[in-house]
């Protein structure tokens, strides 16, 4: 694993079920929409041995003519929302800041949890997002400093507090710690509110 630059992490990686479900699903979406992924999924990426039943993204907002084109894609590939029936409740959801589940015919886990970027701390973590590039392509996550501060201080589950000890290992002495403290800050003095725990 290597940092090319502050925004850019290759690693050579033997790709599980997990990553090939994420891949597939990604290759998708981005055709038609910026995305970055945060919570669980970003930990195991890095070799976290652990089990997680869906994969968080945020992606930018669309319009309903360019978000059918994805819908449209996804089910043609197989894909099903496991939370609403048609494009019309699907996009509903997504216009109200409710998440959708995604996940392959017939399957109910694994499964992507989409979110629109609505909420400026929502659209922030595009700013500071990595590209992991890996074998297979690349993956856009939310950067180690906002997964950490929001594991450690926001979540707080003894999952989640090791999945940012796992974070911290792996990428020790890459880590800036007082950008952690400023997420940590903002999350001990209630500035972040409303945010769905994962």
């Amino acid at each position: 694993m290597e940092f090319l630059d502050k925004k850019t992490i290759t690693m050579d990686k033997v790709l599980n079920k997990l990553d090939k479900f994420v891949l597939d699903f990604i290759n998708i979406l981005k055709k038609h929409s910026d995305y970055v992924i945060i919570s669980g999924y970003v930990s195991i990426l890095f070799g976290r041995s652990r089990a997680t039943e869906d994969v968080d993204l945020f992606i930018k907002q669309l319009d309903k003519a360019a978000f059918s084109k994805l819908y449209k894609e996804l089910i043609k590939n197989k894909f099903w929302c496991l939370n609403a029936e048609s494009l019309d409740e699907v996009y509903s959801y997504l216009k109200d800041g409710i998440a959708v589940r995604f996940a392959k015919n017939n399957k109910t886990i694994p499964n992507f949890e989409v979110k629109f970027a609505i909420k400026p701390l929502d659209l922030e973590s595009f700013n500071d997002r990595i590209t992991v590039k890996i074998s297979a392509g690349e993956l856009k996550i939310s950067s180690l400093e906002r997964q950490i501060a929001f594991k450690r201080y926001y979540l707080k589950s003894d999952k989640d507090i090791e999945d940012a000890l796992h974070i911290e290992e792996v990428f020790k002495g890459k880590i800036n710690k007082g950008l952690v403290l400023e997420y940590r800050k903002l999350i001990e003095n209630g500035q972040i509110k409303n945010i769905k725990k994962q």
